[in-house]
């Protein structure tokens, strides 16, 4: 098969997996958010309303973490075969708490005793909880670096564990309840957006605060990363990033002052990208930190090529009936609504 020589392929697939990832993030963030808020929610027709502002996207919000796991495996092997071993215990916490929450998802609408369905909704919370933990404690350890040897994972099961990936779980777990709260301000009214308003404003205030300590750690886990961040001329590309993150940061709190129902959920939503854009001037080329970069561990040229082709048709199609989707359930949740 045609290689496109004139197209750098690891650079593009990069590019699209990045795209993945941050899909997934901000879309199912906001999902798991409002699950995580459910330990703070104790009205059940609050709670009903809550998970029916995500019922009819939840499940499609996941299409993008299939796409970025599968995508990894199929364009870099290399990298699937060293995070995977590195990061099995967090990712398959992740992947049972997903399922588990799913399952919660479903079964709380149909319990019939009110003891039944406050045990699924401590499902459902709890599921959330695991799952956004794992994925703050997946992004620390790959951050901190991964020992290779000989092409493989050389180091032990709980080398992942350490007080900065801890950090991280914590940071994730509280910016999706950020995300789950603007949500929630944004999708429904009266004392329930009150309280979401409200819980908005302290999680943006605890938010902040995580990304400077997680900001001020990073540069400190590897010489790389410190050079990037604070030498010449790196600074010059990375000042802007925390220049955007205040300047969103005063935009978000002046729309949680003046009650705007979507101002705060957009300003969070670009608060997470810019995180995302400070990860990729942090590690880029490198997708296995600190050595393994996007083009040690391609697949073959003719490989991505093929992989390529598949991509170009099917991430519009996904962009448009997520964007339909969307579209058709937009607006306020009120209390009787039945999209379960």
């Amino acid at each position: 098969m045609m290689t496109l020589p004139w197209l750098d392929l690891p650079l593009v697939w990069a590019g699209l997996l990045a795209f993945a990832v941050l899909a997934y993030v901000v879309m199912d963030g906001f999902d798991l958010g409002t699950g995580i808020l459910f330990a703070v929610e104790r009205g059940e027709e609050d709670r009903d309303v809550m998970v029916n502002t995500v019922a009819p996207v939840w499940d499609g919000n996941e299409t993008w973490l299939v796409l970025g796991g599968g995508g990894l495996l199929a364009v870099f092997p290399l990298a699937y075969a060293i995070i995977m071993p590195a990061l099995y215990p967090t990712i398959i916490a992740m992947l049972l708490a997903l399922v588990f929450r799913g399952v919660a998802f479903e079964f709380r609408f149909r319990a019939i005793t009110r003891r039944a369905r406050r045990a699924w909704d401590f499902a459902f919370f709890g599921g959330s909880v695991v799952a956004a933990l794992s994925q703050g404690l997946t992004l620390g350890g790959l951050l901190q670096g991964i020992k290779v040897a000989n092409r493989a994972y050389a180091g032990g099961w709980w080398d992942w564990l350490r007080p900065f990936t801890v950090l991280c779980g914590i940071s994730v777990v509280v910016g999706y309840a950020l995300l789950g709260a603007c949500w929630l301000v944004w999708r429904t009214e009266g004392d329930l957006q009150a309280r979401c308003r409200r819980q908005a404003a302290t999680l943006g205030i605890a938010t902040l605060a995580l990304i400077g300590v997680v900001s001020l750690w990073t540069p400190l886990l590897n010489p790389v990363f410190a050079e990037r961040w604070f030498g010449w001329p790196g600074i010059a590309l990375t000042a802007p990033v925390p220049i955007l993150v205040l300047l969103l940061a005063g935009t978000f709190w002046r729309g949680i002052v003046l009650k705007h129902h979507l101002t705060p959920f957009l300003c969070a939503l670009g608060i997470f990208g810019l995180c995302f854009v400070g990860l990729g001037i942090s590690i880029f080329p490198n997708i296995v930190p600190p050595d393994i970069s996007i083009y040690a561990a391609a697949a073959p040229p003719q490989s991505q090529a093929f992989l390529l082709v598949g991509a170009v048709v099917l991430i519009p199609m996904i962009l448009i009936y997520t964007g339909f989707a969307y579209y058709v359930f937009r607006g306020k949740v009120v209390a009787g609504t039945t999209y379960h």
